[in-house]
């Protein structure tokens, strides 16, 4: 049993699942929205890890890591899921809605743009073949289906190549690169980030992923 998973067992989540789909060659993967008490601990585990340095958590404390998911939680315009794959809980995706974010002054904003986050948690053994492009199928059909987006916006960090590379296979159009603003509320602080902007309509999101 991976580490993940040996975490993921001890949550006493009670939320339910806002998606199933059976990927094939992959497993059932389900969507279920981040129940901050329950799966901070794990998302802790996940984002103060070296390889996931630019989610911009790798200093928080467990119990930051909780307000922060409380505060996304209390948000109409902000949410965030754990992503399970045949009931292991294995990455965690976040979405938002573009006019309501700091990316909106980066770029020009269309109705129905929802922009996305997504962090996969540490395998725990040997990496599998066609993992993450099996998340991404759920995802992504999810998002355009049920989630109700028009189009998707990703912003990853400029220097992190793997997501840009990530987006690319997936099927997303690389934008130009911008700077994120600073955001420096009571309730949240964001520093300044360089961004490549990536774009996915949902006729792309059809196209086999791979």
């Amino acid at each position: 049993m991976s580490a993940a998973s040996t975490s993921a067992s001890t949550s006493a989540s009670t939320r339910q699942p806002v998606y199933t789909r059976l990927v094939e060659d992959f497993g059932t993967v389900t969507i279920t929205p981040v129940d901050p008490a329950a799966d901070s601990a794990l998302i802790h585990s996940w984002v103060t890890q070296e390889r996931a340095r630019f989610w911009g958590m790798g200093e928080a404390s467990r119990e930051l890591v909780q307000e922060i998911y409380e505060d996304v939680d209390r948000r109409t315009t902000h949410h965030a899921f754990m992503i399970a794959r045949d009931g292991e809980q294995v990455a965690l995706f976040q979405t938002y809605d573009c006019a309501e974010d700091r990316v909106s002054e980066c770029y020009e904003v269309q109705p129905g743009d929802v922009g996305v986050h997504l962090l996969i948690g540490p395998s725990g053994g040997v990496a599998q073949h066609g993992f993450t492009a099996g998340l991404m199928t759920a995802f992504i059909a999810y998002l355009f289906s049920d989630g109700g987006a028009r189009r998707l916006v990703a912003e990853p960090d400029a220097r992190n190549a793997k997501a840009v590379a990530l987006l690319e296979r997936t099927g997303f159009t690389l934008g130009p690169e911008v700077e994120l603003p600073e955001i420096d509320l009571p309730e949240v602080y964001l520093p300044a980030k360089p961004a490549r902007l990536a774009f996915l309509n949902p006729p792309a999101s059809s196209q086999k992923i791979g």
